[in-house]
């Protein structure tokens, strides 16, 4: 049974009670408060638009370790070249925007509507949300954001204007700051050719609350 939340109180389910989906509850506010408690508790946000708040506490989380980021040679390469500017929380509303209008395989639209661009970025202003940014030429080709919780960085969205850029990013996220590991949240082919993959939502747990 898919629980429905109010915005007066401040509170998820337990987890186990999520379908097989992983679908938990529905309704609720994207307030700062109510989107820390989620994420703290291995939830997140995530519906289209004229839709209501989904809230999302998959059984198997699809995740990449740091250290076993694949890089290929080619990449290698690519990294090495100068090709690229990467920096670190210096666009963020422009990530989020180029992110809710890049067109995605299978998919109808954008799940990243007005009132999710609004909290994130409340997010990130209170210092909880940060995005990685990729530079060509002084235009902004590639990046993704996210949510930190202690040593986990849950990964929103990602985007790229030109081969790489995404992968630039992520390489950076991966290799530059101490995470323990990266919640990718939804499975797909790029991610997991640089070695992302499913672990049980107890492993998740463990290292999400590990401080």
């Amino acid at each position: 049974m898919i629980i429905r939340l109010s915005e007066e109180r401040i509170w998820f389910p337990a987890q186990q009670l999520a379908d097989e989906d992983g679908l938990l509850a529905i309704g609720g506010d994207l307030s700062v408060e109510r989107l820390i408690l989620a994420y703290r508790n291995g939830i997140f946000p995530w519906f289209s638009e004229g839709y209501p708040i989904l809230w999302y506490a998959p059984h198997k989380r699809f995740i990449l370790f740091p250290e076993k980021l694949k890089v290929s040679s080619s990449m290698h390469k690519i990294l090495g070249s100068g090709k690229f500017r990467i920096t670190y929380d210096q666009a963020f509303s422009e990530v989020v925007n180029a992110c809710a209008n890049s067109s995605r395989k299978e998919q109808e639209g954008t799940w990243i509507t007005a009132t999710m661009k609004s909290a994130y970025i409340r997010l990130f202003d209170l210092g909880y949300a940060h995005s990685v940014e990729v530079w060509e030429n002084d235009l902004l080709v590639g990046g993704l954001y996210g949510v930190r919780v202690n040593h986990v960085f849950c990964g929103e969205s990602m985007f790229t204007k030109v081969n790489n850029a995404s992968k630039v990013a992520l390489i950076y996220l991966c290799q530059n700051f101490k995470f323990k590991l990266i919640d990718c949240q939804v499975y797909t082919d790029h991610l997991e050719s640089m070695g992302a993959d499913f672990i049980s939502v107890e492993e998740y747990l463990a290292v999400l609350n590990d401080v």
